[in-house]
């Protein structure tokens, strides 16, 4: 990082072992264990004026409870982007991610499916945005009377898409009925996004239901049926695995997991940060406060978007406390971006 001073191949791999053994053990690294662990013939003073110039470089810090040594959010960077080396995912493991993913048969289950494995491969939580729901640009609608209370739904959609579809509704409707459900919202709705419209008329069912006409009532319980769908905007993600950050010390104090729980459950913010991953290809890495979200800052997440028809449309991902197994946690997170992109291309199992 151009931000930093270039560091000697002494002080980098000091730096590098430092930030290795506080990943795995979770605490601070003293000068000995250090000496130790380098493999180089070097002093304690020696090592502990090269630690001291690291922390002046805001690389490392030590906390109030240990001489010890641990790396900043800085450090965390500079040794992702500059000294870390990724580990190749074992074939094994490969060949069974390929394998769960395409078995699966519909876009729920894949994002479920794919949420689960990166969550029991981590031993973290993953997190799993729904497709972004492209405008879809309602046309024509015909209602067709079946028998026992169900309708046969001819939806005509953008240019010449045709969806049909089969609803229960909660009382019979006649034929003249449905004809004026159906002439109302071609009148009024054609042209207009699919998923406003039904927003749109349950809203003015709940708000204003005895000032509507019975045909506006049937139109809106009718469509309200008809263009129910799984929307991403009313179930963003697919989030598991979230008791496994129980697990880390510096995430299972009460007050940080109610903190990071709420998060979970606002979804505004992982959601944004998602979002801010879907813009460009490639793994992305937010380590700690870079979040912007104070709830995170004590987590780093990982995320890579995922593609279909070579667009991307959502954006998947790993999080877990700063000192995670980047050089393993990337790949995952990689390969099961393009596998979960390749399974909706090859499936068509792409969005309504």
């Amino acid at each position: 990082m151009s931000s930093f001073p270039q560091l000697s191949e002494r002080a980098q791999h000091l730096f590098k072992v430092l930030v290795e053994r506080y990943i795995v053990g979770g605490e601070p690294v003293g000068s000995r264990a250090l000496a130790r662990e380098a493999g180089l013939n070097l002093s304690p003073a020696t090592i502990r004026n090269i630690m001291a110039d690291l922390e002046d470089l805001g690389l490392i810090t030590a906390p109030h409870t240990s001489a010890g040594r641990m790396p900043t959010v800085s450090g965390y960077r500079f040794f992702i982007d500059t000294l870390l080396t990724i580990k190749p995912l074992q074939q094994d493991l490969v060949r069974q991610l390929r394998h769960d993913l395409d078995l699966q048969d519909t876009p729920d289950q894949l994002l479920e499916t794919a949420s689960r494995l990166l969550s029991e491969v981590s031993h973290m939580a993953a997190v799993v945005t729904h497709p972004r729901r492209e405008t879809v640009a309602f046309r024509h609608i015909e209602f067709l009377p079946l028998s026992d209370r169900r309708i046969l739904v001819i939806l005509v959609a953008n240019a010449q898409e045709v969806h049909n579809k089969i609803i229960q509704t909660p009382r019979q409707f006649s034929a003249a009925e449905l004809q004026a459900a159906a002439n109302f919202l071609n009148s009024t709705y054609a042209g207009k996004d699919l998923g406003l419209i039904r927003e749109h008329l349950l809203e003015e069912l709940a708000e204003a239901r005895d000032r509507l006409s019975q045909e506006i009532i049937d139109a809106a319980e009718i469509a309200g049926l008809a263009l129910k769908e799984d929307d991403p905007r009313r179930k963003p993600f697919v989030l598991t695995g979230e008791v496994n950050l129980m697990s880390f010390a510096e995430l299972a104090s009460t007050e940080r997991l109610r903190s990071l729980f709420e998060a979970f459950s606002r979804k505004e913010d992982i959601i944004a940060l998602l979002d801010r991953c879907i813009e460009t290809p490639g793994v992305k890495i937010f380590i700690g406060e870079e979040s912007g979200h104070r709830a995170l800052d004590q987590c780093s997440l990982v995320t890579a978007p995922y593609s279909v028809n070579d667009h991307a449309v959502g954006a998947l991902g790993v999080i877990g406390p700063t000192r995670m197994e980047y050089e393993r946690v990337i790949p995952l997170v990689d390969l099961t971006a393009k596998l979960v992109g390749a399974a909706l291309n090859q499936k068509s199992l792409t969005p309504s």
